[in-house]
């Protein structure tokens, strides 16, 4: 398919800047792939769709306090530091984009806080933005990284147009959040309360984990018509055999299997095997989908409303037919559904 085939109209008022107040209260849109039905609802409503036996797997990653804000030695310069990853616990070596880019050089130092008491040094250039920073930190790893994500703040996307405020801490979290290693919340999870996971327990449906540490390849822009041609950011991921004993399990005995988000869809492709099963995987992922592609263990996609171009939104063109997915985002915009992490839902069944 081609990147123009994604485009829709979607108005700056619709994209979310906050969540509703109370997880489960946003609207959803439900799509039916096999009779191209799309009714609304609230999110609570899921109850509704699932019964004992069905499974739901959520995403347990957890973010972390990505975004920092340091200055510049000798010119005091104000430096955005977007922490990606660790790359070496002893070494306290981490894999940062830094912005503005063009006046961070190797052998500069960065320092953060108000007394400047952390102290990084750049040490290499890997991208045009990306660096790499070792912090120059006397004392246990544990009380390092405790130091240093309290200075950081919660690394919202792009597309929501403010500054992270305190709330942002729980809003951006899923409340079943164990994992750490994202920098992009599983927004999907987001709207589970624990009132209602309890009661989809009490109903029999069962839940199941898979870890995806979600990175910023899900915002970076695709540069290039023919799909076939994108190439995706690796994300590290983990199906554990729990996991996959408990998806086999529902599969056998015909019940439904529930992605819970586009990580989650990805992460049950990638570790699919033979007969519509899955196996255990431990590493890193860079699948693309896009339509047409065949799910055979996902039956169910709770997902967000996504942004125009956007590989979440060619993920689920994939999964409930590129015609009826644009049709349902059509109507979402004229029924005024909200978009982004903190935007409405849509459950697409069938």
């Amino acid at each position: 398919m081609k990147l123009s085939q994604f485009k829709f109209h979607l108005p700056d008022e619709l994209i979310a800047s906050h969540p509703t107040p109370d997880r489960d209260d946003a609207r959803m849109m439900v799509v039916n792939r096999k009779t191209g039905e799309i009714s609304h609802h609230i999110f609570k409503d899921i109850l509704d769709y699932f019964n004992d036996g069905d499974v739901m797997v959520f995403n347990d990653t957890l973010v972390f306090p990505a975004l920092l804000y340091g200055n510049k030695e000798k010119t005091g310069a104000r430096i955005e530091v977007f922490l990606l990853r660790e790359l070496n616990a002893d070494n306290k070596l981490w894999d940062v984009l830094v912005e503005p880019a063009r006046k961070i050089r190797i052998g500069n130092k960065l320092y953060f806080g108000e007394d400047e008491s952390m102290v990084a040094e750049v040490i290499d250039n890997t991208t045009s933005r990306g660096r790499t920073l070792r912090f120059l930190y006397d004392g246990p790893h544990d009380q390092f990284k405790r130091d240093l994500f309290a200075l950081g703040m919660t690394p919202l996307p792009p597309y929501i147009d403010r500054e992270p405020e305190p709330r942002d801490a729980q809003d951006y979290q899923c409340i079943f959040a164990e994992k750490e290693g994202a920098v992009v919340a599983p927004a999907a999870g987001l709207h589970f309360s624990r009132g209602l996971l309890t009661r989809l327990q009490i109903k029999g449906v069962k839940k199941a984990f898979v870890t995806v540490h979600n990175g910023l390849g899900a915002f970076r822009e695709i540069d290039v018509e023919d799909l076939t041609k994108h190439r995706m950011d690796s994300e590290q991921m983990l199906a554990s055999q729990q996991l996959v004993d408990t998806v086999n399990a529902a599969r056998d005995s015909e019940h439904r299997v529930c992605a819970v988000g586009t990580s989650v869809l990805r992460a049950i492709a990638t570790a699919e095997s033979m007969g519509g099963h899955m196996k255990t995987y431990d590493g890193w992922t860079n699948k693309f989908i896009f339509p047409p592609y065949d799910f055979t263990v996902s039956t169910d996609l709770v997902t967000n409303f996504h942004m125009p171009y956007s590989t979440m939104l060619m993920m689920v063109a994939a999964f409930g037919g590129y015609d009826l997915v644009m049709e349902a985002y059509h109507q979402a915009v004229k029924e005024g559904y909200r978009f982004g992490c903190y935007g409405d839902a849509m459950l697409i069944i069938g």
